[in-house]
């Protein structure tokens, strides 16, 4: 789906202010879409929410480096 389909995109607030690496993810869908914010012309990509809430798990649990 086209990124500009989706509305309420927002950044982590560990992001920080470079812009250089950051994803932006529109939730309260029945899909979570994730996009990068460079690069916003791009369709997004779609994750389930289990999908979406493990991965989010792995990384904060230092099982994944972000």
């Amino acid at each position: 789906m086209i990124s500009s389909e989706y509305t309420g995109w927002f950044k982590s607030s560990y992001s920080g202010g470079s812009q250089a690496e950051c994803l932006e993810v529109a939730p309260g869908r029945p899909d979570v879409p994730v996009r990068d914010s460079k690069a916003t012309h791009i369709p997004a990509l779609l994750f389930s929410h289990r999908g979406w809430t493990a991965f989010v798990a792995a990384v904060k649990d230092g099982h994944i480096e972000a």
